[in-house]
């Protein structure tokens, strides 16, 4: 359900603060794996996001020299602010790789301790990370030290491994620990690890760790799928920005809709989602900054994942959906389009 709008400007539309960067709004596009390349963060700027997280990616990743090294090294001069989050679980690789990062251009370094992937899980990555505050602080130390003087660095939490006791003084071990060794904001997702995308993200939990940080930046992250939701989250947690992830997949236009709401301007953007011929005009500018990107000869198939996120906001999304996902080829892709948007402008 969408909220009537306020027409009183709201103090969440402020500037957000990582240490010294000053951020727009407090509506960040936050880390998707395999999502958040230059091409998506790129249209989620075109429509109201300001500060970017790139795609996480292994520490050990970023010091192997190669073709996918040098693409996770290039930060092209329109995509600023932008963070780079890394993952990985060894504390010695993760300060070179940080300051590998900082000197291609990211201004912001921000290491996932929330990954819910049993790939993760099983080499002692992401998530797994919350059980092992003693690792975690190692890391922490050794990125904050190798460029906490250059750039400000981040952390990204769940709310712990699983719903027991002892996992939850462990998060509240290593997000204290991380704010004394020089971090400048923790973002926590209101599920546990164990959880995964299972069940609702627990926003009372957000809010005890926000009144427990103080003045401390914290953001909010799970369950924003609609502006609604994010503007709710921030009200009623006191969080002082959010996340967005799954809710922006194929919904650039949150980002908009969500400074609409809380500045007040009810007539900036269409709450109610965007009407066919903007969808149309999306995802083909989408698709551009992929062929740019990756080749347009790859840029159909790619997209077909962003497809079926953007067939949502469609009136026949269903059908649009399994033509997307039937997809596999640009041709097809761009055919596509020309039926299912092209006839309902």
């Amino acid at each position: 359900m969408i909220r009537p709008c306020d027409t009183a400007k709201s103090s969440i539309s402020g500037a957000l603060r990582i240490g010294p960067l000053a951020v727009a709004h407090p509506f960040v596009q936050a880390a998707l794996s395999g999502y958040t390349d230059l091409a998506m963060r790129r249209v989620a700027r075109s429509h109201g996001a300001d500060y970017c997280v790139n795609e996480v990616v292994l520490d050990r990743s970023v010091l192997h020299d190669g073709p996918w090294q040098r693409k996770l090294l290039t930060v092209e001069p329109d995509d600023h602010p932008v963070g780079a989050q890394l993952m990985g679980g060894d504390p010695t690789t993760f300060g070179p790789a940080a300051d590998r990062m900082v000197t291609a251009g990211y201004d912001v370094i921000d290491i996932n301790f929330g990954c819910p992937a049993p790939k993760a899980q099983n080499r002692c990555r992401g998530g797994f990370l919350l059980s092992e505050p003693e690792t975690a602080a190692a890391i922490v130390r050794n990125v904050v030290d190798a460029v906490g003087d250059r750039c400000p660095v981040t952390l990204k939490m769940r709310r712990g491994l699983d719903e027991s006791a002892a996992s939850e003084r462990s998060f509240f071990e290593i997000f204290d620990l991380a704010f004394s060794l020089g971090v400048s904001a923790i973002t926590v997702h209101g599920r546990s690890v164990e959880q995964r995308y299972r069940g609702p993200s627990d926003w009372r939990f957000l809010a005890r760790v926000k009144a427990h940080a103080g003045s401390r930046t914290v953001l909010g992250s799970g369950d924003l799928f609609t502006a609604d939701d994010c503007i709710r989250m921030m009200e009623e947690t006191g969080v002082d920005g959010v996340t967005i992830a799954r809710g922006s997949m194929g919904n650039p236009w949150i980002f908009n809709q969500c400074l609409a709401l809380a500045r007040g301007e009810c007539d900036a953007v269409d709450l109610k989602g965007p009407a066919i011929a903007e969808q149309r005009d999306t995802i083909i500018q989408h698709f551009e900054e992929t062929a740019k990107l990756h080749g347009r000869e790859k840029a159909g198939k790619l997209m077909g994942k962003f497809g079926v996120r953007y067939a949502s906001h469609h009136p026949k999304c269903k059908r649009v959906r399994e033509a997307f996902s039937r997809g596999s080829s640009t041709e097809q892709f761009l055919e596509t389009i020309k039926v299912w948007y092209e006839d309902y402008v």
